[in-house]
Parts: structure tokens; C-alpha cells; sequence
């Protein structure tokens, strides 16, 4: 352990390097073309404000302006009829939606950050999973 926490990137996180070190898979967190969508009860469509392709998510997603990778994770139907928004929102890839945890976020958000590791992602639109690699950058 470094002995100034300035050193450590993961001072301030509940978790350390070993709990995001190699290859984890997040199960059904992005949107796919398969995301349930609310339908209108009286005449069985589904609104317009709720249509949208797995291609448009992705647009979106890498249209955010940010240095942090995006991908398109799933709205919740509550919040599409709520807020009368799209079945995807953006978010950094490491977000805690997809990766189950505020603790894992921030564990993956520091080594992502961090110089001494290498982190790596693949967005799989078509089954709907999240695959992230953490390694340390002098192993990679």
C-alpha cells in the first residue's frame, strides 16, 4: 500500500484492485432490441417517444461529450412512462447500473483512472451484456 493516499487509487474506495482484476460479465444491463417497452393500454401501440433501434442507443451513447467511454444501458418502463423518455439512457461503461454496485463503480472508475492499470470493455448490444478486463498495465 502506497504511504501517501494520493498514490492509491483506490484510497477512497470501499473496494480494492483483486475485487476488479480480470474478466467480469454484467448480464442483461444495456439496451437491446429486445428492452421492454410500455404500451398504450387502449389501443396496444407503443409510443413513439418509447420506438427506438439498438443503432440509435449507440449514436447516442457515443454522442455524449465526455472523455469516459458511454454505453447505452436500459430505461426502466417506469421511467419511460414517467419522464415520456427513450428505453436507453448513457452512462459511463463502469456505471453502477451495469455493474450491480456504487462500490464496484467506483472500484472500476479508479482503476480506469489510474495509470498502473489497463481497463477494457465490450458492449454486447445483441445479447445485452457488459464484459469489462482490468489488468495491471505492467501485465497487459
Amino acid at each position: 500500500m502506497p504511504e501517501n493516499p494520493d498514490d492509491d487509487p483506490f484510497h477512497d474506495c470501499e473496494l480494492g484492485p483483486d475485487a476488479v482484476l480480470g474478466t467480469r460479465t454484467f448480464h442483461d444491463v444495456l439496451f437491446t432490441d429486445d428492452t421492454e417497452t410500455p404500451m398504450n393500454v387502449l389501443t396496444g401501440e407503443t409510443p413513439a417517444h418509447s420506438q427506438a433501434t439498438v443503432k440509435e442507443a449507440k449514436e447516442f451513447a457515443a454522442s455524449i461529450d465526455t472523455d469516459t467511454p458511454q454505453i447505452a444501458l436500459l430505461a426502466s418502463v417506469e421511467t419511460q412512462i414517467e419522464t415520456q423518455s427513450k428505453p436507453y439512457t448513457s452512462a459511463a461503461f463502469f456505471h453502477f447500473k451495469a455493474t450491480g454496485s456504487l462500490e464496484r463503480h467506483r472500484a472500476y472508475h479508479a482503476a480506469y483512472e489510474a495509470d498502473a492499470f489497463a481497463v477494457d470493455f465490450e458492449a454486447d448490444y445483441a445479447s445485452g451484456d457488459l464484459t469489462i478486463t482490468v489488468d495491471r498495465a505492467n501485465e497487459s
